[in-house]
């Protein structure tokens, strides 16, 4: 059976685009039975509708506090039964009881090799570090921000005289294919997600995976 993902994001949904494609191209395994968003103008929505996945708005400012919306946001969410719960670039914190409720069963990714340059403004953060290397990350959620298992990453190169955009656009290029090479593993089965416990190929994940040049887990 396809691999059921939700997907939560609050902007442009490029990874939600590239889910999709992989998905219309039979690279992935998998279905998008929704999207979910807490901006009205966040245009994951409209790339949602333009392929007729459901797309849904749950509004913060419509609940009295982060929990209420969380509430409002998730339970919706777990009326179209998802396997598995995708934030990608979905920009507020989550709380615990959310998450400890669908447990081994939300991933984000992060633009930064965690647990470096948690939070906002990694790319400049990056920069201000003076690091040699950049890049992305998958992870479990938890309540603790960008703070769950790592369960791969790809890697890029700061050169010199990068800025903190020339350095977005390099880590988005590796961003895409992580992801999904991610969700690849977890179709398959060969990424399990026990809470957070992880097992790779039947055996606990003692590092993360990292992507290859190829595109593919080394």
């Amino acid at each position: 059976m396809p691999l059921r993902i939700a997907v939560v994001a609050s902007g442009r949904g490029s990874n939600l685009q590239a889910i999709l494609d992989a998905i219309a191209d039979g690279t992935l395994d998998a279905e998008v039975v929704g999207v979910w968003s807490d901006r009205r103008d966040a245009f994951a929505l409209e790339r949602a509708r333009a392929t007729g996945v459901p797309a849904h708005l749950v509004r913060p400012r419509d609940y009295g506090d982060r929990t209420e919306h969380d509430a409002a946001l998730f339970g919706s969410i777990d009326t179209a039964t998802p396997d598995l719960i995708v934030c990608a670039g979905y920009m507020r914190l989550i709380g615990a009881d959310a998450v400890d409720a669908r447990p081994g069963r939300m991933i984000n990714i992060h633009p930064s090799l965690l647990p470096a340059f948690k939070g906002l403004h990694t790319h400049q953060q990056a920069l201000d570090a003076g690091v040699a290397e950049h890049g992305a990350s998958v992870h479990v959620v938890t309540a603790d921000l960008d703070g769950g298992p790592v369960l791969a990453q790809a890697r890029v190169p700061v050169l010199p005289g990068d800025t903190a955009e020339c350095l977005a656009a390099r880590v988005l290029t590796r961003e895409h294919p992580l992801l999904l090479e991610t969700l690849r593993w977890i179709a398959d089965g060969r990424l399990v997600l026990r809470g957070q416990t992880v097992h790779v190929n039947g055996r606990a994940l003692t590092a993360p995976l990292q992507l290859a040049a190829n595109q593919r887990f080394a």
